[in-house]
């Protein structure tokens, strides 16, 4: 979860939003939500006991259409764009060391993390493992720094009464969608439940705990960038953590945050690639246009981890990185309504965690804020909007053409 949209998104809230309630009340929403989604998803994976997350979840609760499209988002989308993201952001955060970094070294760095994703499951799952072990400490040891060295006299920590109209206006909900997008990710340990030893203990334990410490995480380390940096000098940027950093450590200490953050940034690219070729393998299962990656080694599912890495570079090529971020989130929030939605076609009976009459308000408060998310993210940005609704129309094309050749069609 912690990766490109907590390291990029502030200097796109604070282009619109200045009151330190607001933006702090922007995260919390965001927690809460992603904490509701988790109640819901470990039903869902506790239900389905499937790998592929979206994919198994709408295609059993709704319909095989759904489930179709929700693959066809996380390959473009879901998977790829914050792959392109997290290795443009790479490159932005290394500037400070004075390197001209191009889109060449973005695309130099997903091949060699999908290249260290190709041998073995063991193999892969230590270099995430180390990788997040060390995404952690840092993120700590940063907010740790941050809350106990004497702020910026200039800061941009404001807690006046204009928050209360902040929170009202359009850009807090289109901001939202900035949000979302950070805590995508919320619902990464149900696309691999079928690799979870004892996923009815360790789903719900891995979504629910795994929400809550980033939501915290979250809210303190905007605390930090807001009261260690000016608000002029983190408008529309997205390397805010380096801008707040000179202010606390200097330019040397500034330095090392951005080398902590592109290397962080590299558990970002390798878990997206890791989870999003498990959930393109289970589709190709049971939809022939996808049967070419039907393909595996050593429990890796290779095709599937290329074709994800490959995008993600012809992104990259074609796309700048708020275009990419605010159409890679719209489409993310439509998919996480829909698949949240799922929940009500779980029998009462068959429930094993909330049994209790009040289950409902977890779906019916994420539903709620999905789509005043998506409204207001289509009236700011039109545009990505409409791009992100084309790609949605592209999937249902592909659908129609693919339906009669199923490979194993779904009951």
């Amino acid at each position: 979860m912690i990766g490109t949209g907590i390291f990029t998104s502030l200097g796109y809230q604070v282009a619109y939003l200045t009151n330190t309630y607001s933006i702090i009340l922007l995260w919390f929403i965001g927690g809460v939500l992603a904490l509701f989604g988790a109640f819901c998803y470990s039903e869902l994976g506790n239900y389905y006991k499937e790998s592929g997350g979206d994919y198994i979840y709408l295609s059993r609760g709704f319909h095989p259409i759904f489930g179709y499209l929700s693959s066809w988002i996380s390959l473009i989308v879901g998977f790829s764009a914050p792959v392109a993201l997290a290795a443009l952001a790479m490159s932005k955060y290394l500037q400070i060391f004075g390197l001209e970094l191009g889109k060449e070294f973005s695309i130099g760095i997903i091949v060699l993390i999908a290249i260290s994703q190709s041998f073995s499951l063991r193999i892969s799952s230590e270099f995430q493992n180390s990788f997040t072990l060390l995404k952690v400490i840092f993120v700590l040891g940063l907010i740790g720094l941050g809350l106990y060295l004497a702020p910026h006299t200039n800061n941009a920590i404001n807690f006046d009464e204009t928050w209360i109209k902040e929170i009202q206006m359009p850009e807090f909900a289109s901001s939202l969608v900035f949000v979302s997008f950070a805590y995508t990710g919320w619902n990464s340990a149900s696309y691999i439940v079928g690799e979870i030893k004892n996923p009815t203990k360790n789903l719900p334990k891995s979504l629910i705990i795994g929400t809550l410490f980033v939501t915290l995480v979250y809210v303190l380390i905007n605390y930090v960038f807001l009261k260690h940096a000016p608000i002029a000098s983190l408008v529309n940027q997205e390397d805010v953590a380096s801008i707040a950093a000179k202010s606390f450590l200097g330019l040397n200490g500034a330095k090392w945050v951005s080398f902590f953050i592109a290397a962080q940034l590299i558990a970002t690219i390798s878990g997206y690639l890791w989870i999003g070729s498990r959930v393109s393998f289970a589709t190709s299962k049971e939809n022939k246009l996808w049967g070419f990656m039907n393909k595996s080694k050593n429990g890796i599912p290779y095709l599937a981890l290329w074709i994800h890495a490959l995008i993600a570079i012809i992104i990259i090529l074609t796309g700048e990185f708020e275009e990419i971020f605010i159409y890679a989130s719209f489409l993310l929030q439509i998919l996480a309504t829909l698949a949240v939605a799922t929940v009500f076609t779980i029998p009462s009976s068959k429930r094993y965690i909330f049994k209790g009459k009040y289950f409902w308000v977890f779906p019916v408060v994420f539903l709620a804020f999905g789509v005043y998310i998506c409204y207001f993210t289509f009236i700011a940005h039109p545009k990505e909007s409409i791009i992100g609704l084309s790609t949605i129309i592209v999937g249902l094309i592909l659908y129609f053409l693919d339906k009669n050749t199923k490979l194993n069609p779904i009951p």
